[in-house]
């Protein structure tokens, strides 16, 4: 808080700012030095109250006193209440702007844009998760709520990764961006510290904005669709034991499947043309993982290399269908029928009947042209997982929860939330994507044949033992992440998400690779797939501010922190193996009573290390969740 500016009260485009400290002084660095400023003593009294919290929660934590998480929870309060104060004056600010009747129009939407850039710093943020922090690792000396945090061990990798990832971005911007003053003033050593403090914060509040307003989220949601896809089909594979880096190559035999069912198709099948033409492209990127399933299964063959490979071949396939409409074969030309006309290598436009329209249109229940969302989905799902959680003991409980949100999302349909958006081309392959989010959660952990394929990615030795087929279970893994990855060409064919309903030259397959960072960031879960799915969808969309914004800091920023990322994870966040995944409660309790003392199954400490080959060397967290000996 001492180091860093504790808000912003007006920013221009160039990310020049007016900086508020904890002492209380103003440094404007902005080119409008007559930009009437809101008051700020209440901000700063806040803030210096915050600051005592802070202090008091690090003495109470230093002395392992019981009171700190109560310091840190009035900490967090006080913070919160200052962000408040600070957005009320901004707004107070705006109005008597607008309301002056000398101003000119343009230079009151200047001053509107200019403070609707203000808002909290450093000095109010890093306090306020601090305070959450700290309000946590005090509760957690309480039973209830160590059991609640316990349960939630398996985030602390991919946090871990994430903030380490932020601290060296943080670093990469103090030596890369320099500070940005146009008020002419000459900078001193001090100030110009603050408006580096102050330049990391817009880079990071720039990336992450998109989460604050409705249009650049459904921007973001866009980009995070095929993420979520290529991410369940990493992570499937991950969960079975595979690697499947053939994501770009199914992708794109996905897509052309479901170009060639689109285009090609008779009209006379109507709306049944749009499922068939999705099936077909979950069919087209499931023959392309089966392919290094079988050379798996029949020859040992390493599935890394042959779906690196096939991607290869699917490109190819790709460039010959559409790059040319001619094609010379032993001294004769063909024609082909695939590329549309003109240059650009795309091909025919899909038919309506299957396209996927966009989000919008479809929930869109306002009238004479005014846009209003439908609530339905929401309310189906608020009634779905709510009816699920109250009938936890029924035995048909998702059967009633599905029963009672369709009838509700029905009900509610018609009433609609109106809202201010235009162009968002997030579309229907979103909801397939959420679809096969479900899909992977109930096979994987809800049926038999989920729990063969586990079993065979945690030890196929044993599995076979058991008596499950390893080469069926392999040839059905790759099949199944295949098709997660075919299915993400329906948001590029089906979803005109790059501007037309047809299959395109510059269609992004790079996603396919982007999923397996998703992947490893999701933990190999389907909510942790979609979280960081949503999470690379943010900051991408971001990034594209930042590079408006900023001369030296781009785009690239955000390929620099997503490497950072996967980088982190794969180091398991630096974290100790005691933290992420300590030894089970009865071991424990068993090592502290003697080493001859008997465990809960009758068995010693010592008898349990010995019969452990290689203990916590190579080991899967899940053998000792699932008590696999």
């Amino acid at each position: 808080m001492l180091l860093a500016p504790l808000a912003t009260l007006g920013r221009g485009f160039s990310a020049d700012a007016v900086l508020l400290h904890l002492s209380g002084s103003v440094m404007n660095l902005s080119a409008d030095q007559q930009a009437p400023l809101p008051p700020t003593g209440t901000i700063v009294t806040l803030a210096w109250a915050t600051l005592a919290m802070m202090v008091a929660t690090l003495v109470g934590a230093l002395r392992r006193q019981n009171w700190f998480w109560i310091t840190g929870l009035l900490g967090f309060a006080l913070a919160v209440a200052a962000v408040v104060t600070l957005g009320n004056s901004i707004e107070e600010q705006t109005a008597r702007v607008m309301a002056d009747s000398v101003l000119r129009p343009g230079a009151k939407r200047q001053l509107r844009n200019y403070y609707a850039s203000a808002g909290m710093n450093l000095g109010l943020f890093l306090p306020a998760l601090a305070g959450l922090i700290a309000a946590g690792a005090g509760l957690s000396a309480r039973d209830w709520w160590w059991q609640t945090f316990n349960r939630m061990r398996g985030l602390l990798v991919p946090v871990a990764a994430i903030g380490l990832a932020i601290l060296v971005g943080a670093l990469v911007v103090l030596v890369v961006q320099p500070a940005i003053n146009r008020s002419g003033a000459p900078l001193s050593l001090w100030s110009g510290w603050l408006a580096k403090a102050d330049m990391v914060y817009f880079v990071y509040s720039t990336l992450f904005a998109p989460v604050t307003a409705l249009n650049p989220l459904l921007d973001s949601l866009k980009l995070a669709t095929p993420l979520i896809f290529t991410g369940l089909s990493v992570a499937f594979a991950f969960r079975t034991g595979l690697f499947n880096i053939g994501a770009p190559g199914q992708l794109t035999m996905g897509a052309i499947g479901a170009m060639l069912v689109g285009v090609y198709a008779p009209a006379s099948l109507g709306w049944a043309l749009l499922p068939l033409s999705v099936l077909a492209a979950a069919l087209g990127g499931a023959l392309w993982g089966a392919i290094p399933g079988v050379l798996k299964a029949r020859f040992g063959s390493s599935e890394v290399i042959n779906t690196i490979m096939l991607n290869y071949v699917a490109s190819a396939i790709f460039i010959f269908m559409i790059g040319n409409d001619k094609f010379p074969f032993l001294g004769r030309e063909y024609s082909l029928p695939f590329k549309a006309e003109g240059f650009e290598p795309r091909s025919q436009e899909l038919q309506q009947a299957a396209q996927l329209r966009p989000l919008l249109s479809v929930l869109n229940v306002g009238s004479n042209g005014a846009v209003a969302i439908s609530v339905g989905l929401l309310v189906a799902a608020a009634a779905f997982f709510g009816a699920r959680l109250a009938l936890r003991r029924q035995r048909n409980r998702t059967l009633i929860a599905a029963a009672a949100a369709l009838v509700l999302g029905a009900l509610t349909w018609r009433i609609g939330i109106p809202v201010s958006v235009t162009g968002s081309q997030l579309n229907g392959a979103f909801l397939i994507a959420l679809v096969c989010v479900a899909l992977f959660g109930t096979l994987m952990w809800r049926t038999a044949t989920g729990y063969a394929l586990r079993a065979v990615g945690l030890s196929p030795k044993a599995a076979e033992y058991g008596g499950i087929s390893v080469a069926r279970g392999t040839i059905l893994a790759m099949t199944i992440a295949g098709m997660f990855a075919g299915l993400a060409g329906t948001h590029y064919v089906n979803g005109g998400a790059l501007d037309e309903y047809r299959l395109k030259g510059n269609m992004p397959v790079n996603v396919g690779f982007d999923g397996i960072a998703v992947a490893l960031m999701g933990q190999s879960t389907p909510a942790g797939v979609v979280a960081a799915s949503v999470l690379f969808g943010t900051i991408d969309t971001g990034g594209i501010d930042v590079d408006q914004k900023l001369d030296t800091i781009n785009r690239d920023i955000v390929t620099v922190l997503k490497a950072l990322i996967v980088l982190f994870i794969a180091a398991g966040g630096f974290l100790s193996r005691r933290v992420t995944d300590p030894p089970p409660p009865a071991l424990l309790a068993s090592a502290k009573a003697g080493p001859g003392a008997p465990s809960l199954d009758g068995t010693s400490a010592a008898h349990l290390e010995r019969s452990t080959p290689l203990p916590n060397v190579g080991q899967n967290p899940e053998h000792t969740r699932d008590g696999d000996k």
